[in-house]
């Protein structure tokens, strides 16, 4: 593939942007090998192996990704929306390049798996993959995602079992439970859901008599928020994170 193909897919602009950053001299190209340095390409349409490729534009190393994947630890007092209404938006946490890469849908760039509320922190997944996106956000599916539920009042046995049996929500009829509930400390509930209403946790509390007073998810499928990713820090999936998400 062309360079300033291979750039374009990645969201580093236009094609016409993309190959006037490589003619001015800010793009490298790193060659086979861990240990190989970035060697400055000025010529548009050389053309490069893809799948591997390493890169530096502007500075900045990259590594192509056909399809992006990613984790974001998302902070408190943002949303997850492109056009925010109070708070900042978790995509102004984002590099610009996975803000554009282009797609064939009117919104570009990668989008969030679900949404978070702007007080909730947590595991977030985005990613340009529309059928990724519609297998992980479908009920059919069933992927676990836990949350760390700090509550205003004491927490029983008895709420435990109506989570876990069912409660009604004002706008269904239908019982919608707990995957699984455990009660961490009097104060600490972890909680399993297999799909996503609007506002379920909270709603699902404020059914059995409590209130949340703070929000975390903790883990998504078979993957879990990493210790080492601090909040409003994002990054690129492995391959097996990639598959253990998918996993319940």
């Amino acid at each position: 593939m062309q360079l300033q193909e291979i750039l374009y897919s990645q969201g580093f602009g236009t094609r016409r942007v993309c190959a006037g950053l490589i003619q001015q001299g800010h793009v490298h190209v790193y060659g086979p090998g861990d240990d190989a340095p970035a060697m400055l390409c000025t010529d548009a349409v050389t053309e490069f192996a893809e799948i591997g490729l390493r890169f530096r534009v502007q500075g900045v190393d990259w590594s192509y990704h056909h399809k992006a994947y990613l984790m974001l630890h998302k902070p408190r007092g943002t949303e997850c929306s492109q056009k925010p209404s109070t708070y900042p938006s978790i995509y102004t946490l984002l590099p610009s390049p996975l803000r554009s890469r282009p797609q064939k849908a009117a919104v570009q760039g990668v989008q969030a798996v679900g949404r978070l509320d702007q007080d909730t922190t947590g595991l977030l997944l985005l990613t340009d993959d529309g059928k990724f996106i519609h297998r992980m956000s479908s009920p059919r599916h069933h992927v676990p995602k836990v949350y760390e539920v700090r509550v205003r009042h004491p927490f029983d046995d008895r709420q435990l079992s109506r989570l876990l049996a069912g409660v009604v929500l004002d706008d269904d009829p239908d019982l919608v439970r707990a995957a699984a509930c455990e009660a961490v400390d009097a104060h600490l509930v972890r909680l399993t859901l297999t799909e996503g209403k609007y506002h379920q946790v909270k709603r699902m509390l404020a059914a059995v008599g409590n209130r949340v007073e703070a929000l975390h998810r903790s883990r998504i499928g078979g993957l879990s928020l990493p210790g080492d990713l601090a909040a409003g820090q994002w990054r690129w999936l492995t391959a097996s994170e990639l598959q253990a998400v998918q996993v319940g």
